[in-house]
């Protein structure tokens, strides 16, 4: 079997599709895109896509080093989104061959379903209690949410007691039994992280996300010993070697890499069972679309330490195309009492509705995070 061409496709609201090609007629679909740089990683695949084009899809582990290893820079965002999204479609392509669901081919499941939480509150939070318990009545168990606005280095108590008031109105009107993420979203600084997680542990949240840039996260040591709460982070870590030094030097709880982000399927994989090895919870990051849903999926019902997974039903990104409308067959992802089943048919298990995305991609998108700003002037967080 021969890849023979590939296609890509950007569709609302911030995703870019790819579809690979062979010559015996099974096609596989991958999701590699950075949100807000969609057109720069679709270039990054075309480059990458020119090694691959004439060879045998079956040979992941080869494709992925080629792709990683053949350039003499390496890493980061684009390059590895790109990874991601082609070694998603290649592992689509194989179970498909194998008439089998990846995660059989990856030592078979542990699982049969896992926990997903919904998104309240959007950019800046504001209504979250009703919203959260919007969300719980829906079936859900547990909710994330972002924990404040902009903050400065050193800024005022009246924006952390905001903060806090927002998450107590989401603990009463949920209760006590319902899970609450807390994404600090790396607009938090060291100074102001060690104050804002003390005031929040009486409302027991599942866990603080980002509490630090991750080009900061030595700071994450000193954040801990100021809170119980477990600490959340890596969904701006695209690599096992980003990862080293965080679970060695017990940084975090809990990891949470991107499968569209981190190398696909074959290197997050890696990065969940190295975090095993140091008692780390895995939690994989995805407010993306369907293909990435679904190879998180088939990562967690492998990964001993997967506990819950992030989908984006409903989320304030989605705008004009949501969750499930790529899709033939949405039950693939029903959700029921706060679980999701592991996709079980050939590949990652899902029907792309070919005809619906090659219609959006003639509109396609510009996706690009809001610019925000300071009183001062200063370039802020998003």
């Amino acid at each position: 079997m021969k890849i023979t061409n590939y296609h890509l496709y950007k569709v609302q609201p911030r995703w870019l599709f790819l579809k690979i090609e062979t010559d015996e007629g099974i096609s596989g679909w991958g999701e590699p895109v950075v949100e807000g740089r969609a057109a720069t990683v679709e270039t990054c695949v075309k480059e990458l896509m020119e090694y691959l084009v004439g060879k045998d899809p079956l040979r992941i582990e080869d494709h992925w080093s080629l792709m990683y290893r053949s350039g003499f820079y390496r890493g980061g965002p684009i390059l590895m989104s790109a990874i991601a999204g082609i070694d998603q479609a290649l592992w689509d392509i194989k179970g498909k061959y194998l008439n089998a669901p990846v995660y059989q081919l990856l030592g078979g499941a542990c699982r049969d379903k896992i926990r997903v939480y919904s998104w309240i509150g959007g950019d800046r939070p504001s209504d979250v209690g009703r919203a959260a318990k919007e969300i719980v009545e829906a079936g859900f168990t547990a909710v994330k949410m972002n924990a404040t606005e902009e903050l400065q280095y050193i800024d005022s108590y009246e924006k952390i007691d905001q903060a806090v008031a927002r998450i107590a109105a989401v603990r009463e009107a949920v209760g006590n039994e319902v899970g609450i993420g807390i994404d600090f979203h790396g607009r938090v600084h060291k100074a102001m992280a060690k104050i804002l997680v003390k005031e929040l542990e009486p409302y027991r949240p599942m866990f603080i996300e980002e509490p630090v840039l991750p080009e900061n996260n030595e700071a994450l040591k000193e954040i801990a010993r100021h809170t119980s709460i477990p600490i959340a982070t890596g969904e701006r870590m695209y690599s096992r070697w980003d990862f080293k030094i965080l679970l060695s030097e017990g940084y975090a709880d809990i990891i949470q890499p991107d499968l569209s982000h981190a190398g696909g399927i074959t290197e997050c994989k890696k990065i969940a069972s190295m975090a095993e090895a140091y008692d780390v919870a895995l939690a994989p990051h995805c407010p993306l679309g369907p293909i990435a849903l679904a190879a998180c999926l088939h990562v967690d019902a492998t990964a001993h330490n997967a506990f819950i997974q992030e989908q984006s039903l409903g989320i304030h990104y989605n705008q004009g195309s949501d969750l499930l409308d790529y899709l033939h067959d949405a039950s693939v992802f029903a959700y029921k009492n706060g679980y999701v089943d592991i996709p079980q048919g050939p590949g990652l298990g899902l029907e792309i509705n070919e005809e619906y995305v090659q219609e959006l991609s003639l509109i396609g998108h510009n996706w690009r995070n809001p610019v925000w700003r300071h009183k001062d002037g200063t370039i802020a967080e998003w």
